[in-house]
C-alpha cells in the first residue's frame, strides 16, 4: 500500500504564511500599468508556467496550504546560517538574513527599505541541511527593481551560491522554474520532503492587482552540488 510521506509541521505554517502574504514579495510597482511578469522563454522552454532542464513536464500538484500554527521546536542547533546569496547570471550578490512569521501568520520579509536584502525562512531547513531551504526576495518596490527582479530570467543549469556565517560556500544548480497563482500555492512541491539539500527562491510574478500585489509567485527549484 502506498504510504504518503508526512510533511514537516513547519511546512504547513510557512506555506500558509506565503499564501496569506499574497504580495509580500512585492508591494508597489514603478509604473501604473506594468507588463505581466512571466518566466522568460528560451530555446526548448515552455511558457505555460514551467521550465525544466530536460523539457519534461513536471508532475501536477495540488497545494491548498494548511493554516496550522507554526512549530515552536524546529531544531536549528549546529547550523551555520546563510549570510550571502550570489547568482552570477542575473547579477545578484545580496545579503541574507533570517526571517520568521508575523503575528498574523504571514511570512516575514525584508523591509522595503532594504530591497537588496534576501530573507531566509529560518523555521525550515537551512542551506546545507536535508530538505528545502527557502529564500524570499522582493521583485520590485516603488523605488525601482529589487533583489529578485531578474529571477524570472534564470535558466535550468544556472549556478547559485550561498555563503554561510562560518565562511563556507554552498553551490546549487537550477533545476526548474515554475509560476503559480498565489491562491494555488504548491505547498507540497515547495515544502515537501526531499532526499537531499535543495533550495527554493521565491518572488512575485503575474500581473499587478488592484491591491498593489502581484497575482502569482515565481519559484526557482535548485539542487545541491557536490
Amino acid at each position: 500500500m502506498h504510504r504518503r510521506r508526512r510533511r514537516p509541521r513547519w511546512a504547513a505554517a510557512a506555506a500558509a504564511g506565503l499564501l496569506l502574504a499574497g504580495g509580500a514579495t512585492l508591494v508597489a510597482a514603478r509604473d501604473p500599468d506594468p507588463a505581466p511578469v512571466r518566466i522568460a522563454a528560451a530555446d526548448g522552454a515552455r511558457t505555460d508556467g514551467a521550465r525544466t532542464a530536460d523539457g519534461a513536464r513536471p508532475a501536477a500538484t495540488g497545494g491548498t496550504p494548511s493554516t496550522a500554527p507554526p512549530s515552536s521546536s524546529t531544531a536549528q542547533a549546529g547550523l551555520s546560517p546563510p549570510v550571502r546569496l550570489v547568482i552570477a547570471r542575473i547579477g545578484v550578490d545580496a545579503p541574507v538574513r533570517g526571517v520568521g512569521l508575523n503575528p498574523d501568520g504571514t511570512v516575514e520579509v525584508p523591509s522595503l527599505d532594504r530591497p537588496d536584502q534576501v530573507g531566509w525562512y529560518q523555521g525550515g531547513p537551512a542551506p546545507g541541511q536535508v530538505g528545502p531551504a527557502v529564500l524570499l526576495g522582493h521583485y520590485d518596490t516603488h523605488k525601482g527593481p529589487a533583489v529578485f527582479h531578474k529571477l524570472p530570467g534564470l535558466h535550468p543549469g544556472d549556478r547559485i551560491e550561498v555563503g554561510r556565517e562560518d565562511g563556507s560556500t554552498l553551490a546549487y544548480r537550477v533545476r526548474e522554474l515554475r509560476q503559480f497563482a498565489k491562491d494555488a500555492f504548491p505547498t507540497e512541491l515547495v515544502y515537501g520532503d526531499t532526499a537531499g539539500p535543495q533550495l527554493r527562491l521565491i518572488t512575485c510574478g503575474g500581473t499587478l492587482a488592484g491591491n498593489g500585489h502581484y497575482t502569482d509567485n515565481i519559484i526557482v527549484f535548485a539542487d545541491s552540488l557536490p
